[in-house]
């Protein structure tokens, strides 16, 4: 098999710092998830930030939070999945089309999961923990910075600042639409963005190990049949 091997999703020269990163997220979600296990109560943190309650946000911030919102709902959150797929492959880079589909499904399917393990609420028993809209668009951000790094073959320093400034500027977005609009406690959204964190890197690297073991099998099979 001859040609360039494709790029890898998650640039080698990022991997040790956001694998550390990705292990100390994952561990704030493990801790935010143990502290508010069944609690239906803001908590200490919660408190320290004004608990806005659903109507209390005017036009035009409660529009701009209503759109935000909107991104993470099931039609949002499709077209801009179906939106950087496309994109993706209009570059040539089916890795990062297969990162999308499965970081961000990982990502929402994981916050889903703790949801209902840590059973905090909100709301008439809402399950809040933690916030899956935030989880959403901070792993496709994440994951369209990781492809923008790769491109642009920025080293370690600059690409890790730009995924993590990606991740902070979508999490922020999405959390303060979901706080503004009472949807979720502050603590939700920082359990949200940080389950993005935790799993997109993970992902990210099995997409490339899985992505690298179907090359090299396809590469044994043609020198088999020159044989």
């Amino acid at each position: 098999m001859t040609g360039r091997p494709a790029p890898a999703v998650l640039p080698p020269s990022l991997r040790p710092w956001l694998g550390l990163i990705a292990a100390l997220a994952a561990l704030v979600v493990v801790a935010l998830g143990v502290l508010y296990a069944d609690h239906s109560e803001p908590g200490v943190v919660d408190r320290w930030i004004i608990q806005p309650t659903a109507d209390s946000l005017r036009p035009p911030w409660r529009y701009v939070a209503l759109a935000m919102d909107f991104l993470g709902e099931p039609v949002g959150a499709a077209t801009l999945v179906v939106a950087a797929v496309t994109g993706c492959l209009l570059l040539r880079r089916p890795r990062a089309a297969v990162l999308v589909v499965a970081g961000v499904g990982m990502a929402v399917g994981t916050a889903t999961l703790l949801k209902s393990l840590v059973g905090r609420t909100i709301h008439d028993g809402n399950l809040s923990y933690p916030s899956g809209h935030t989880a959403f668009l901070t792993a496709l951000a994440l994951v369209m910075a990781l492809q923008a790094t790769g491109r642009l073959g920025l080293g370690r320093t600059a690409g890790t600042s730009l995924v993590l400034a990606a991740a902070l500027v979508a999490g922020a977005a999405m959390g303060w639409a979901q706080v503004a609009l009472g949807a979720h406690y502050p603590t939700d959204v920082l359990g949200g963005w940080c389950t993005a964190l935790a799993v997109i890197p993970a992902t990210a690297w099995l997409v490339d190990r899985m992505a690298d073991r179907l090359v090299d099998r396809m590469a044994e099979a043609g020198r088999r049949e020159r044989r």
